[in-house]
């Protein structure tokens, strides 16, 4: 076996043991861990861990884990067959096939009414099973997907069920390695042309003078990006150039798009601009006239007409349009002597200057993410012997340690000053983020798409560049939102312990404006025992808010709406003295570096203070100061105060009042209550205030 798999398996382990802790089987640890690193390299979305196990007339049913997408009625299950043997071992044939087979077993027990015999009626399982049952009859796709850190011969098939396919898929050790160890290549997406359509495309062939790349010209069948789309998925744009699908202003686009697909199918080519391609390598056969055709494609990489192809999958699979008569051209572009990485890097920012794409939609080599490694790499704890690691490219940090081991003294270095559990990726850098930013029903997405809505927003406001104290507030967070995330595992809720966390930071973040003190948690680097209780209070009444807001709905589904979080936002849990020493004590005000800001004692009344704030419009705000002011009952300096929350309004609130501004302004806010000056709008909020 190769020794790099034999390295990764037993690091896998490794890291199995240490999970023990928040989870006790070995099984669950594995799977949780797989799931958060597959998604986090695209290869998944939008999953969840989940142990179910049952009998159902006398057969065994089982699955680990499940990821629905609602949007393309596409439901995946997993299964996990985990050893402690070291090196690992082959699983035998018949174990797999008992794996595939008890968890389409699962499925077929929900459809059968599964749901109301599992107990209690608001767990996971519960949950997924009503899912399935209600879903069943119009899934568009059921693919089961085994985990294993064993050796798999045979990854994939699939099989006949209920007048549909079921696809199986397998993540063996070694398959894991090339993903999750050094990293996937583009050799791993193979492209069978002829497989797909059922001869080889013809292509026009036009080789550069110089022989730095070959372009070939062709126009492929709808039908077959969709689903080479289907197998791959963001892989196909992310896996080197990382090109980011903007989520803003895209929906003309697809509106016309999807247009033109449903009316005027054949007028599609005439319509597109098509999409431009890189490939590794390409198996170029010719035709009984001597024509060159392309059977298959080796390590494709979309780098222009992402939107195109993703758009193509969705009209197939959401909106069930047929693509028997779309064609798409297609200029494919096969590096020679120039370097690959660069030449791809380079194609994908020269097609795209012709669109909206930007470059900073190239999240790796964004400037952001180089600033936030560069911050991390420069930037030490208080006791100068260790930092955290910021993992800008996927396997960035398995990397280093493998090179720091070259030298076992280098290695031991490298592991007491950035162990893992200071280890931060692009995906857990968004989801801190998101969720301090009050919105949790982002975090609910999952991992890729909240880090899609996040480069958005940070395109969309162009924020300054990071900083030090930036980035010590970023590792604040970070501390915050794993505490309370090990805490609510610890608390083992029935079901969704990820997004009852998330609720819990956006509201306490919510309650507390934005503020906690930031250098005592990154001075410290862990939590108060005061504020992991009120952690602890919080999360059982967020899982209650959360339930009685999805009713009837489906939760997993109805969590990440927007309307979830409006609903619970005012009747989040209410905050009392003695408040935590982050919470009662801050250095730090409205995001400002704590050296511009003396510190000051905060109590429940500031927050609560602030939090009425947050309940008035930007329209009432300018009222107060312009009524106000004019009637003689708000002092200048005040109004201009006021105004000062009118922007906050305004702008959603992203940057929230400080106690020392909103103690002033709502005793404005009462004065012109009292004086009788509002009119219209603002003098009904102010009497529901």
């Amino acid at each position: 076996m190769d020794e790099a798999v034999q390295r990764f398996a037993k690091e896998i382990v490794t890291d199995v043991h240490d999970g023990l802790s928040d989870i006790p089987f070995s099984e669950e640890v594995f799977t949780r861990l797989v799931l958060e690193r597959l998604e986090e390299a695209g290869h998944l979305e939008g999953t969840f861990p989940l142990y179910q196990q049952g009998r159902v007339r006398n057969a065994i049913y089982r699955i680990d884990g499940y990821a629905f997408d609602e949007d393309s009625s596409r439901l995946e299950l997993f299964t996990t067959i985990y050893r402690e043997e070291l090196p690992p071992v082959r699983v035998p044939a018949a174990e797999i096939t008992k794996a595939f087979e008890r968890a389409i077993r699962f499925v077929n027990a929900c459809i059968e009414g599964l749901a109301a015999q599992l107990e209690p009626s608001n767990s996971d399982a519960s949950d997924l099973a009503r899912l399935i049952e209600a879903q069943g009859a119009t899934l568009a796709s059921v693919r089961i997907v085994l985990l294993t850190n064993g050796i798999v011969d045979k990854a994939a098939g699939s099989t006949d069920w209920r007048d549909r396919k079921v696809e199986f898929d397998t993540y063996d050790i070694a398959r894991l390695q090339r993903i999750l160890g050094e990293g996937e290549t583009r050799a791993d997406i193979d492209v069978d042309l002829q497989a797909l359509t059922g001869n080889p495309v013809a292509c026009l062939h036009a080789p550069s003078p110089a022989g730095e790349y070959d372009a070939y010209l062709t126009v492929l069948p709808g039908e077959v990006l969709s689903r080479i789309y289907d197998k791959y998925g963001v892989r196909l744009l992310e896996l080197n150039v990382r090109a980011f699908l903007g989520l803003q202003g895209r929906k003309s686009v697809n509106a016309e798009l999807r247009r033109t697909i449903a009316e005027q199918p054949a007028m599609f080519l005439a319509y597109n601009n098509g999409i431009v391609a890189t490939v590794d390598d390409l198996e170029i056969v010719n035709d009984r006239a001597g024509r060159p055709s392309i059977k298959s494609l080796k390590g494709l990489q979309i780098v222009n007409g992402g939107q195109t192809t993703a758009s193509l999958h969705r009209a197939r699979r959401k909106d069930s349009l047929n693509l028997g008569n779309v064609a798409v051209p297609v200029k494919i572009i096969k590096v020679g002597g120039a370097d690959l990485s660069e030449m791809v890097a380079s194609v994908s920012r020269a097609a795209n200057r012709q669109n909206t794409v930007q470059l900073a939609d190239f999240s790796a080599g964004d400037p952001f993410h180089q600033q936030i490694e560069a911050l991390a790499n420069n930037t030490w704890l208080d006791d100068g012997k260790g930092r955290w690691f910021y993992e800008r490219a996927r396997g960035a940090y398995l990397a280093a340690e493998q090179k720091a081991a070259y030298r076992k003294s280098e290695q031991q270095t490298f592991r007491a000053q950035t162990p893992k559990h200071r280890r931060l990726s692009k995906l857990d850098v968004a989801r801190y983020l998101t969720a301090w930013d009050g919105l949790p029903y982002r975090v609910c997405l999952g991992g890729q798409k909240n880090f899609q809505h996040f480069m958005q927003r940070m395109k969309d406001s162009a924020p300054p560049p990071p900083d030090t104290d930036w980035l010590k507030r970023l590792v604040a967070k970070a501390i915050f939102y794993r505490a309370v995330e090990k805490k609510i595992r610890a608390m083992k809720f029935p079901a969704y312990g990820a997004q009852i966390t998330a609720y819990v930071v956006s509201g306490l973040a919510h309650k507390t404006g934005g503020r906690m003190h930031f250098e005592r948690l990154w001075s410290r680097q862990s939590i108060s025992p005061e504020l992991e209780q009120l952690a602890e209070a919080w999360a059982p009444q967020i899982d209650a808010l959360l339930r009685q807001s999805a009713g009837q709905r489906n939760p997993s589904e109805w969590f990440k709406k927007e309307e979830c979080w409006a609903d619970i936002l005012n009747k989040l849990p209410a905050l009392s003295d003695p408040l935590p020493a982050e919470l009662s004590y801050s250095g730090v005000d409205s995001g400002a570096p704590a050296a511009t800001v003396a510190p000051r004692a905060h109590s429940v009344a500031d927050y609560e203070r602030i939090d009425q704030c947050m309940k008035i419009t930007p329209a009432t705000w300018l009222e107060v100061a312009e009524r106000g002011q004019k009637a003689g009952v708000v002092h200048w300096k005040v109004a201009a105060i006021c105004r000062t929350l009118a922007s906050y309004a305004a702008g959603g609130w992203e940057r929230k009042p400080s106690a020392k501004q909103a103690k002033p302004a709502l005793e404005a806010f009462q004065a012109c209550e009292g004086a009788g000056v509002f009119e219209g709008n603002a003098r009904g909020q102010a009497a529901s205030l």
